[in-house]
């Protein structure tokens, strides 16, 4: 299964495209400095993706962006960005949406599996001869018992 779900994810593209009409924005003011500005532009921006009920995903890339970024996820299943760093809604709106095409790209990456390696036997047995050097230099250190 494991290897089969592998293959499957190593032909599907790395970014999905997924339309904007699937993201959600709210506005709300951004906090921090700024005098009147801040305190009356609704500059803050807060993209939302329907992560489960996505039609441009496929099932197994949902499961696992759904691992990977659960954190991110609320209760019903909706990823969340908030950018508020530019003083401008479109500034922040398009540093959002390019976030989350990051957060999806790294999201959506296999890692490799893991190749069980072994010691060598040379390496083991120098680990070996180099234990007993040791003990023996630790054991000369001691008084001789007297019989």
């Amino acid at each position: 299964m494991v290897e089969k779900e592998r293959a499957v994810s190593r032909i599907t593209p790395p970014t999905p495209l997924i339309p904007l009409s699937e993201l959600t924005f709210t506005f709300s003011r951004s906090s921090g400095p700024g005098g009147q500005h801040v305190n009356k532009v609704n500059s803050r921006v807060t993209l939302w993706f329907d992560l489960w009920n996505s039609p441009s995903l496929t099932a197994l890339q949902k499961n696992r962006l759904g691992k990977k970024l659960a954190g991110r996820l609320n209760q019903q299943g909706r990823l969340w960005l908030v950018s508020n760093r530019h003083r401008s809604q479109m500034a922040n709106r398009q540093e959002a949406i390019a976030r989350f095409y990051d957060l999806l790209r790294e999201g959506l990456k296999t890692e490799r599996p893991r190749k069980k390696t072994r010691i060598s036997k040379a390496a083991r047995k120098r680990r070996l001869t180099a234990k007993k050097r040791r003990g023996s230099l630790k054991r000369e250190r001691h008084r001789p018992l007297d019989d």
